[in-house]
C-alpha cells in the first residue's frame, strides 16, 4: 500500500511539475500582414528582410517567438473584397488614402493606441491630418508618391512623349499596359480629359468609359505587379505606375531596354499607410509591428528596396540614404513634398458613395468584356 501510495505521490508530483513547466512556456505568437506585392525589404540582393528582423527582435525584446504570416494583394481593391468578405483575418494591412477613408466609414479599421507607436513622432507633420484621416485615429503613413508613365526610349519617338497623350498613341498599338483595377485605369483617362477623378456625376464616368474604349484596341494587357517584367523585358513598351515602381524596374531592365519615366501635367498623388483591420487578432502586437517599421534600420531599409519617397525623417533626413538614392532619384521621388497636402487634396481619389462605385463597377466590367 505504502508503495502504491509512494508511486501515485511521485506521479502526481511529476503531473504538477509539467504543469508548472506549461504554465511558464509561452506559445509561439502569430501576426498576419497583408500588404502590397514588391513592398517591403525582403533580404533579396543584400538587403535586410524586416519580417525576419522583426520576428528576432520582438523574441530578444519580449523573450516570446513571433511568426509574421505575409501575404500580398495586387490592388486596394482586391485587398478591400477580401476583408470585407469576412473569410479571412488579418493584423496589419496597408491600403491607399481613399481605400482607408472607406474602411474607416465602415467601421473595418480599428482606432490606433499610440501609446504603442511612440516612433510616430518621426512621422513629418505635413504627413498627419490628411484628408482620409484628419484626426490620425487610423493609420501610419508608410510611404507616399506619384502615378507617372514609363516608357522604352529604344522604341518611343521622343517626340511622341508627353502628358497622358502617349498612352493613347496608335502608333504603339499592342504595346501599352493599362491599370487592372478601375480607379486607376480610369483616373488616366479622367486626367487626360481635365475630368474630376472624385465625380460622383455618372456622366463624368462616361466620358472616361469612352475614352479608354477607344484605347482599348491599343492596349497589349491589363496588369498590375505584371507590368514589372513585361517592361524590365521590353515585351512592352508604356505603362502609367507608381514613380518608385520605375526605379525596381530600372535597375532590373534587360538589355536593349532603356526604360525613362516622367509625370504626366494632372495625375495621382498618394499615400499608403499602415493600418489594423477590425478582424485583427492581436492589436498591441500589431501597433508593435508598426512601431518597429518606423524604426531607422527596417524604415531605411524598406524606402530603399521600394524605391518610394518615405514621411519618416528617420529616413528622409539620414545622408547615406539620400546619397546611395543620388540627386537624380531624389529630385523624382522628393520632387513634390514641400506642398504634398496641396497636390493630394487636388489630385488624389477620394472615398466614393456606394451609388458611384457600383456604377464604377459595371463600366469597368463592360470595358474588360470589351
Amino acid at each position: 500500500m505504502k508503495k502504491i501510495l509512494s508511486v501515485l505521490l511521485v506521479g502526481a508530483m511529476l503531473l504538477a511539475l509539467l504543469a508548472l513547466a506549461g504554465c511558464g512556456s509561452k506559445d509561439t505568437l502569430t501576426l498576419n500582414v497583408y500588404n502590397w506585392g514588391e513592398y517591403i525589404s525582403d533580404g533579396s540582393e543584400g538587403s535586410l528582410d524586416t519580417i525576419k528582423a522583426f520576428e528576432k527582435w520582438y523574441e530578444g525584446e519580449y523573450g516570446q517567438k513571433v511568426k509574421v504570416n505575409y501575404t500580398t494583394y495586387a490592388s486596394n481593391e482586391d485587398m478591400y473584397a477580401k476583408l470585407s468578405s469576412g473569410a479571412v483575418s488579418y493584423d496589419v494591412i496597408i491600403p491607399s488614402d481613399y481605400m482607408i477613408a472607406r474602411m474607416a466609414a465602415e467601421n473595418m479599421l480599428l482606432p490606433l493606441n499610440f501609446d504603442n507607436i511612440p516612433n510616430y513622432q518621426y512621422i513629418d507633420e505635413s504627413f498627419r491630418g490628411l484628408y482620409y484621416d484628419p484626426q490620425n485615429t487610423y493609420s501610419v503613413p508608410y510611404t507616399y508618391g506619384v502615378v507617372g508613365v514609363i516608357y522604352n526610349a529604344a522604341v518611343v519617338d521622343e517626340a511622341d512623349v508627353g502628358d497622358w497623350d502617349l498612352m493613347w498613341n496608335e502608333k504603339y498599338a499592342g504595346q501599352i499596359l493599362q491599370f487592372n483595377n478601375p480607379r486607376d485605369a480610369f483616373a488616366t483617362a479622367q486626367y487626360k480629359l481635365d475630368l474630376d477623378v472624385n465625380s460622383t456625376d455618372h456622366a463624368v464616368w462616361d466620358q472616361a468609359l469612352a475614352e479608354l474604349k477607344t484605347q482599348s484596341p491599343l492596349v497589349k494587357s491589363y496588369v498590375m505587379d505584371e507590368i514589372y517584367n513585361m517592361m524590365e523585358s521590353g515585351e512592352a513598351a508604356i505603362g502609367a505606375y507608381y514613380a518608385g515602381d520605375y526605379f525596381t524596374m530600372l535597375d532590373a531592365q534587360a538589355e536593349g531596354v532603356d526604360l525613362q519615366f516622367y509625370y504626366p501635367e494632372r495625375t495621382n498623388f498618394f499615400v499608403d499607410a499602415m493600418c489594423i483591420p477590425s478582424c485583427c487578432q492581436n492589436q498591441e502586437l500589431a501597433e508593435i509591428f508598426i512601431n518597429y517599421m518606423l524604426s531607422e534600420e527596417p524604415a531605411i531599409a524598406n524606402a530603399e528596396y521600394i524605391y518610394y519617397a518615405s514621411p519618416n525623417s528617420l529616413v528622409y533626413k539620414n545622408p547615406e540614404y539620400l546619397e546611395e538614392l543620388g540627386e537624380e532619384t531624389v529630385d523624382v521621388l522628393y520632387r513634390f513634398t514641400d506642398n504634398f497636402n496641396e497636390y493630394l487634396n487636388q489630385y488624389a481619389f477620394y472615398n466614393l458613395d456606394a451609388d458611384t462605385l457600383g456604377y464604377i463597377t459595371t463600366l469597368w466590367e463592360t470595358l474588360k468584356i470589351g
